[in-house]
């Protein structure tokens, strides 16, 4: 009945009759369906079962009083337009009475004419706050769609981004047997790494990330160099470190890579500042491309190249402890170390198990 065009109804609340059956007969006059109530208990039955657009409601009465009621009514029906009558001017009470929800606070007694100027100053108040919540829960589901279709934006791209990486790698690993399976194994030692060091999971996925790319620039390096069975010369060695170069710039207009393309470009910075490409130092290295610098090594020693035969992990730790506080960060060396650690025990139970 609300929604009807022309229906505007109202709830009369006051302990004293004549006042009920006057402010009731002269509302009926000009328009209003009015219904009253002697008191608040019964004024929240028929508020259980009806709807009204506003409430004129006496502040003191037996019972419940019309202060207590204002949150009582609001609850049943959070639009109603709520105006306290009292005949007492009582300005904290005035106070409370707004601070509770009541949209005006009338003095008896009031001129006819004001009180149906005030009702329909308070059913437009009301419309208008109908109104903006409407527009609000409007914007809130518009915000929410937007958000879910760009996060499915981000996932398709994250799709699309695996698919070139996986074309990358394999391009990479073709054209060195000695990398088969490399890009793989750092990218999981790596993540390993960040989630010890209690790292956030979006920076140990982007680790894991730039793991897998790490070596992508070496599609760039002459395949002479690659499988050069003996030491590489000062000038090879320089066109190797290309690599690193050449891996950004293949990787740059994948910008949704994010921080994973700053480990790649310093995974081969050394805590010393011994590293290239730009000699960076301790922590103006990225967390990332400590770990994937530690990773990196670790797996290379592990693995067999074409001018020696792969190390045993532990001699590989052994090798690195070395150069903890050297070419590596110390914090992600003792990570990496117990890793390893964490996967020998592993096998252990594995081979020892029925």
């Amino acid at each position: 009945m609300l929604n009807e065009p022309g229906i505007r109804r109202l709830i009369v609340i006051d302990d004293e009759e004549a006042i009920r059956v006057a402010l009731a007969k002269f509302l009926r006059s000009r328009g209003f369906e009015v219904q009253t109530a002697e008191s608040s208990e019964v004024a929240l039955d028929i508020l259980n079962k009806e709807r009204f657009h506003a409430a004129l409601c006496d502040v003191r009465m037996p019972g419940i009083s019309g202060l207590d009621l204002v949150p009582r009514a609001l609850g049943i029906d959070p639009d109603l337009a709520i105006l306290m009558l009292t005949a007492v001017n009582d300005a904290p009470t005035a106070t409370e009475a707004l601070l509770l929800g009541a949209v005006d606070y009338l003095m008896k007694p009031i001129e006819l004419a004001d009180l149906e100027q005030v009702i329909e100053r308070a059913l437009h108040k009301r419309d208008l706050g109908i109104e903006q919540r409407k527009v609000d829960t409007m914007i809130r589901e518009e915000v929410a769609q937007r958000t879910l279709d760009l996060e499915r934006e981000r996932a398709a791209l994250r799709q699309l981004s695996v698919g070139v990486i996986d074309s990358l790698i394999a391009v990479q690993e073709a054209k060195d047997i000695y990398l088969r399976g490399h890009a793989h194994r750092v990218a999981d030692f790596a993540a390993g790494m960040a989630e010890f060091l209690g790292l956030h999971e979006e920076i140990v996925e982007a680790v894991r990330m730039a793991g897998r790319l790490h070596d992508v620039g070496m599609i760039g390096i002459r395949e002479s160099v690659l499988h050069k069975p003996g030491p590489l010369t000062a000038e090879e060695f320089e066109h190797v470190k290309e690599h690193v170069r050449i891996g950004v710039e293949v990787l740059s207009p994948l910008e949704h890579l994010g921080v994973a393309l700053e480990f790649v470009r310093d995974h081969h910075e050394h805590w010393d500042g011994g590293g290239y490409p730009r000699a960076l130092k301790g922590e103006e290295i990225a967390i990332g491309g400590r770990i994937i610098a530690a990773a990196d090594a670790f797996d290379a020693l592990t693995s067999r190249r074409p001018y020696r035969e792969p190390t045993s992990p532990q001699q590989a730790i052994e090798f690195l402890e070395n150069h903890s506080g050297m070419h590596l960060d110390p914090r992600v060396f003792n990570a990496l170390r117990a890793i390893v650690e964490r996967r020998k025990s592993l096998v252990f139970i594995e081979d020892d198990g029925p």
